[in-house]
């Protein structure tokens, strides 16, 4: 039996502006889509909508009951882009150097923030995108809100940029998600 990671099923999808976020993210140049910590892929399936020419939209998670539900729901719909991986850590090493157009982490860097793995995750992050590539996170804001996590293990905008800028990126944007969620996107650069 699959160990569930705590934080499985907890989806901040349903609480979002979702035009939001599709006004948010780049509008072209996206091939390849990562959601890193997909779940079910509520986030996937939205994306797949935005960027229904993109050649390959990947979720991974360590959850595998959630990588199975949305396998299912993309043969079901008959999406075939979609595709779901159960990863067996925070390693993407089934992805090659510079080929994620955009790497999505929703609601997942606290986590890993909270467990010491957030810097294992960014390089890893680092890796796949391509130059110039979107790192997009959406958070939790720093206040308590009716859902989420403990406001302790919150990330503000302030400590992403702090989070994400060591690892070779440039904030691009932020923008409210509604009153329980930011989200902030960043380009990769070269490392100097």
């Amino acid at each position: 039996m699959s160990k569930i990671p705590r934080e499985a099923g907890r989806s901040s999808f349903d609480i979002i502006d979702h035009q939001k976020l599709m006004d948010t993210l780049p509008a072209s140049g996206v091939d390849f889509v990562l959601d890193f910590g997909c779940g079910i892929g509520n986030y996937l399936f939205a994306l797949a909508n935005h960027y229904f020419e993109a050649g390959n939209l990947l979720g991974v998670d360590l959850w595998g009951e959630g990588i199975d539900t949305l396998n299912r729901k993309a043969r079901d719909l008959g999406i075939a882009q979609i595709k779901g991986i159960k990863a067996s850590g925070l390693n993407l090493d089934f992805i090659g150097d510079a080929e994620v157009d955009l790497l999505l982490m929703a609601t997942v860097l606290h986590d890993l923030a909270e467990r010491d793995e957030d810097a294992a995750a960014l390089r890893e992050t680092f890796r796949v995108l391509r130059q110039g590539g979107t790192l997009a996170v959406v958070e939790y804001k720093k206040v308590q809100t009716m859902r989420g996590p403990p406001v302790s293990i919150r990330i503000s905008e302030t400590e992403l940029l702090s989070l994400v800028r060591p690892f070779g990126f440039t904030k691009a944007n932020t923008s409210s998600l509604g009153p329980q969620c930011y989200i902030s996107t960043f380009r990769k650069n070269q490392r100097s």
